[in-house]
């Protein structure tokens, strides 16, 4: 009897030590992986690869002193921000995080494997997540909040559905009347802050006697037109009225010519 008391209590001093090594991120503290050396595992209670990983992980944390590293765990259900923060698409997700360096873990889903993994510093192998998907960037801060408003609105629905009793599709209905009163209220506060950066230009309507001082100014421009034609029409007539001239003075020169030059043949014929 005493020593099946001393293997039970052997027994909790085990797993008392292994769940106390285990870390639960969550939204308050998840800015913790950022400094040292973590294995970070994105799991669901409902998830059943989740459930069949536990016991793997669970021993793996119990190596985390040796190995010099933090084992953590992240309840997408509790936490719903840090999965849009980092991204999780599937379940379960492990991440290696070295000094705020994001590596996804790819490799067999066993202790052995993890504890390999960081002893060969097999994660040096492995393309660090990008800076524009880093989790503590601002875009991916953005996105955190998106996922928690989608958990709010999955609880709306629910306690909709189940407390109230309404049928789906009236918490459908009551949703998009939500979402188009959002939608023009989020219109008309952007279009006033367009209005107060850039406000529009205002036309400037003519009075009356502007209007007559500028029918004033186009008929003189008209007057002047005028004028300026019958000028070159003017000088062209003067040009071909000359031209005119002179082609009569040398027609009248040319039969003077001729009448001297008969004279001159009549008179040597008489001489002769």
């Amino acid at each position: 009897m005493k020593y099946i008391l001393l293997t039970y209590l052997l027994c909790l001093a085990v797993a008392g030590t292994t769940h106390a090594k285990l870390v639960q991120i969550t939204e308050d503290n998840w800015r913790d992986v950022l400094t040292g050396e973590w294995m970070v595992e994105f799991f669901a209670p409902w998830c059943p690869a989740c459930r069949a990983l536990q016991p793997a992980w669970q021993e793996f944390s119990t190596w985390s002193e040796d190995l010099e590293i933090n084992v953590a765990q992240v309840d997408v259900t509790t936490s719903p921000g840090l999965s849009g923060r980092f991204m999780v698409t599937a379940l379960p997700t492990i991440f290696h995080v070295k000094n705020g360096i994001f590596r996804q873990y790819r490799g067999a889903r066993d202790k052995d494997s993890f504890i390999v993994y960081i002893e060969d510093k097999k994660w040096s192998a492995v393309e660090p997540v990008s800076d524009w998907k880093a989790p503590d960037s601002l875009q991916m801060s953005a996105v955190s909040y998106f996922f928690k408003l989608s958990m709010v609105l999955r609880n709306i629905h629910t306690t909709l559905t189940e407390e109230y009793q309404l049928p789906s599709w009236a918490s459908y209905i009551a949703f998009a009347c939500a979402t188009i009163l959002l939608g023009g209220v989020l219109g008309l506060l952007m279009v006033c802050c367009i209005d107060c950066i850039w406000p529009p230009r205002r036309e400037v309507v003519p009075t009356a006697g502007a209007g007559k001082e500028q029918q004033r100014e186009d008929k003189k421009d008209s007057d002047v037109e005028e004028d300026d034609d019958d000028l070159e029409g003017s000088q062209d007539e003067g040009t071909e009225a000359d031209e005119g001239s002179q082609y009569e003075e040398d027609g009248s020169q040319v039969e003077e010519d001729d009448l001297s030059q008969a004279e001159e043949d009549e008179g040597e014929g008489a001489s002769s």
